[in-house]
Formats: C-alpha cells, sequence, structure tokens
C-alpha cells in the first residue's frame, strides 16, 4: 500500500510539470505573436492630418498632442504654463507668436521650428 501513495505523487507530480510546460509554450507563442506584430509595422514617419492650424492659447493638451515631436508631456506643459500665465495676467494672452512656446519647459528652438507650420496664434 506504501507504493500506491508514492505512484500517486508521482503522477500528480508529472501532471503538474506537464501543466507547466504547456503554460511556458503557450506565453512564448504569445509573446512571439505580440513581438511579430510589432515588426510588421512600417516604422516610417507619420502622416500629421489636422483640420486647421491649432492655436496653443486655447487648444486642449490632446490636440496639441498629435503635433510632431509634442506628445502628451510636452502638450501638457504647455496647458500648463498657459493656465499659470493666464492667471497672472487676465487681459494677455501666454502665446503671442511661435517663439514664446521656447519658454516652456522642454520645448526648445528646434521643437517650436518643427510645430510652427501647424500653429496660429489669435
Amino acid at each position: 500500500m506504501a507504493n500506491n501513495g508514492f505512484q500517486k505523487d508521482d503522477e500528480q507530480n508529472r501532471h503538474h510539470c506537464l501543466a507547466f510546460i504547456v503554460a511556458i509554450v503557450i506565453a512564448m507563442l504569445l509573446s512571439a505573436l505580440f513581438a511579430s506584430s510589432g515588426f510588421s509595422r512600417t516604422q516610417g514617419p507619420r502622416e500629421i492630418i489636422l483640420e486647421g492650424r491649432i492655436n496653443p492659447n486655447a487648444a486642449p493638451a490632446a490636440s496639441m498632442a498629435r503635433l510632431p515631436g509634442l506628445g502628451f508631456t510636452r502638450a501638457g506643459a504647455i496647458v500648463a504654463y498657459r493656465s499659470s500665465f493666464s492667471g497672472q495676467q487676465d487681459d494677455k494672452q501666454a502665446f503671442i507668436d511661435c517663439n514664446d512656446l521656447d519658454k516652456v519647459k522642454g520645448i526648445g528652438p528646434k521643437t517650436v521650428q518643427n510645430i510652427s507650420p501647424w500653429l496660429k496664434f489669435e
């Protein structure tokens, strides 16, 4: 009767090992699938399609984030700067022209040059 206990333990261990191996194989296949889907996309420059120019004095961060090289972090910085500026000077706009965007932390002359064709100031 003692052998029956060991046989059950061996059989149970084999089932656990088999389940573990199956889980590892499935995880590897899914990883390969996700990795290959990332490589199949073309990595060329994206074309930006906007219905019109964006006014950084009024546009939401989501609209500005679509501009080349800007992203959500820098767009959020523009909105934060604009909000703090309007709190200090009620009658003036934060940005009169493209060069004023250089005052926002994280935005330099290169970024200003890249996004200026898509901006308007009113």
